[in-house]
């Protein structure tokens, strides 16, 4: 990846976990996150639990730009009746960053074969602040959030934030 256009951002991370079962004790995929991110030297200044619930999702967004310039949903995103963050959160995205979500399908596929399909990840820039809705399984945040996010944040954050003409 080219980083002629990259500029020297300090980046912070919400990590925000998207269940009606887990609690920070059993968040696995939070947690692992976490530790990509501390290896990477992201510091992570939000972290919280929410219920597949629209609203309460939305509003953890909300509260996460203003803690963060890079937010990573985790979970929430299959095909359940209740699994409803990429309802939640696409419609809130002012740039959508397609190549994500066929990128993360495409290193998923190695992974987990044709079950990769399944798989709704996407990502885009709300006010200003790059947003990953990825998979909650402990695998899939791992490749997501090792492979694809942290080489490419501080690129996408100097897109996202070049000042305007």
């Amino acid at each position: 990846m080219s980083h002629a256009h990259e500029r020297t951002i300090g980046i912070t991370a919400a990590i925000i976990t998207v269940s009606s079962t887990r609690v920070k004790e059993n968040d696995l995929s939070g947690k692992a996150i976490a530790e990509i991110l501390k290896e990477n030297t992201i510091p992570v200044t939000y972290y919280t639990i929410v219920p597949d619930n629209l609203e309460r999702i939305r509003n953890e967004l909300f509260i996460a730009t203003k803690n963060a310039n890079c937010i990573i949903f985790n979970g929430g995103t299959g095909l359940t009746h209740d699994d409803c963050t990429i309802e939640a959160i696409f419609p809130l995205l002012e740039k959508k960053l397609d190549g994500f979500g066929e990128l993360f399908r495409m290193k998923s596929f190695g992974q987990v074969g044709l079950s990769s399909m399944l798989s709704r990840a996407i990502a885009g820039i709300s006010y200003g602040t790059a947003v990953f809705c990825i998979p909650g399984s402990t695998p899939a945040v791992t490749l997501a959030t090792k492979e694809l996010i942290v080489p490419a944040i501080a690129h996408i954050l100097s897109h996202a934030n070049l000042p305007k003409p």
